[in-house]
């Protein structure tokens, strides 16, 4: 009786339960389709190509893609039976100055077969252009195998035949072409012009930008970045020319009498995009550490001792100051892959923001500019036995910046970041806390 009693109370509650739960609706906001975060986050990116884009003539430019092979998928699944990655390159060409109008478009599937001891695979597709105009790129790339895609924009133009657009590098042995500019101590390579052939190259040598950006509600002017080089070079041009710059800088390599455009490497040391000495390390603390503690912490005859006492003040103990270390440094490493510009990605503004806050959690892209929302806590309203949930974002606007050494400079507008949380967040931090706004409000 005692049994039959339980199983008809159990009976009755699982139904109360379906009819409750069928009963109760939970109202999310549908999937945001234009939301482009994924791009700086590298867990929700399994593919990083790289890209660049040279004008070849005046109405045809290229754009190159480059696949490293860790980020390829091989299977042997083929016809072939060879392990071969397959991958689809669409493009749009959006013109600009024509208010946004496709020019042209790209669509290639490429079945590319393991090469053993290959590292980079390189692929080139013509895109037509017109003179005089702006340009944005819109790639997508999808591993057919994998079935994931990843996407990114490319920015260029056809204003002048003197622009960064108008060269590309190429290793000095291997030939092989280069789409970053970063170089190293001991890297020689070529630097190839695609205009008429120019009697003289001239290096505009400027030394490394050290400044960091002011707190994003620091309503202040922005720091200058480099104005006059420290000394102009001129060579006999030659596409063989072996270049090699030793020393960390900024090196502006123009054809034209205007020094004042052309092709810009970047020499941030060999340990960039990371950092390994006690003395590079202690610089990204500028975000978290007072003036009086920089200064301590710079001027400490033992930077080790100095970085690893800051780190465990932090922490605490020695496993929590070894975790916070690991993901502030990791976070410095991507700051430098997505938003180095003619200096290292940490010290621009999205650096500083993606170090502190971590990756945007939705981010917005125009060809001004980009907006960052970082998500706070959810807020829920109930009618009955209904209720919705509604996101808040605390947001970020940059601006995109014209900068005769790169297309990647960005400035964040502080006029509009009145509330940031700035101060509670490097608090978390120092308090051994990795910051995130839909923590509870109450740092623990």
């Amino acid at each position: 009786m005692i049994i039959r009693t339980v199983i008809r109370a159990s009976i009755a509650a699982i139904i109360f339960l379906i009819a409750a739960m069928v009963a109760c609706t939970i109202q999310k906001p549908p999937a945001d389709t234009k939301d482009l975060s994924y791009l700086y986050n590298p867990l929700k990116t399994a593919m990083n190509p790289r890209y660049s884009v040279f004008n070849e003539t005046d109405d045809k430019s290229e754009l190159s893609v480059k696949f490293f092979s860790n980020d390829l998928y091989f299977n042997e699944a083929n016809s072939s039976g060879i392990p071969m990655a397959m991958v689809t390159v669409g493009v749009k060409l959006f013109n600009l100055t024509h208010g946004m109008a496709i020019s042209d478009t790209a669509l290639v599937t490429l079945d590319i077969p393991r090469e053993k001891s290959r590292l980079e695979y390189l692929y080139k597709l013509p895109l037509k252009v017109e003179k005089g105009c702006e340009y944005m790129a819109e790639v997508k790339i999808k591993d057919n195998i994998r079935q994931i895609m990843v996407q990114a924009f490319v920015p260029f133009n056809t204003t002048s035949a003197f622009s960064r657009y108008n060269f590309y590098a190429r290793g000095h042995i291997l030939k092989n072409e280069l789409l970053k500019p970063m170089v190293r101590k001991g890297e020689f390579f070529n630097l190839v012009y695609g205009g008429p052939r120019p009697d003289s190259l001239f290096i505009s040598v400027y030394k490394p930008y050290l400044e960091f950006p002011y707190p994003p509600t620091t309503v202040l002017p922005e720091k200058p970045g480099p104005v006059k080089p420290d000394t102009v070079v001129a060579l006999s041009y030659s596409d063989t020319l072996p270049l090699m710059f030793p020393r960390k800088g900024i090196y502006l390599c123009s054809v034209g009498k205007n020094h004042n455009e052309g092709y810009t490497f970047l020499n941030f040391g060999a340990e960039f995009p990371g950092m390994t000495s006690p003395e590079q390390m202690i610089e990204p603390l500028c975000y978290l550490a007072s003036e009086d503690e920089m200064s301590d912490l710079k001027s400490n005859p033992k930077p080790k001792v100095a970085l690893d006492g800051f780190w465990l003040k932090c922490g605490g103990n020695v496993e929590k100051s070894r975790e916070l270390i690991r993901i502030y440094y990791t976070r410095i490493l991507y700051a430098n892959y997505y938003f180095t510009s003619y200096k290292e990605g940490w010290r621009t503004d999205r650096g500083m923001i993606y170090m502190i806050y971590g990756p945007p959690d939705r981010m917005y892209k125009s060809p001004d500019g980009e907006t960052w929302g970082y998500r706070k806590e959810l807020v829920k309203s109930s009618w009955g036995t209904s209720y919705s949930v509604r996101e808040e974002f605390l947001e970020f606007n940059f601006r995109k910046r014209d900068n005769i050494f790169s297309d990647n400079e960005y400035s964040i507008d502080r006029s509009e970041t009145s509330v940031s949380y700035w101060d509670k967040a490097v608090l978390a931090w120092r308090r051994g806390i990795v910051f995130r706004l839909d923590n509870p409000s109450d740092l623990q």
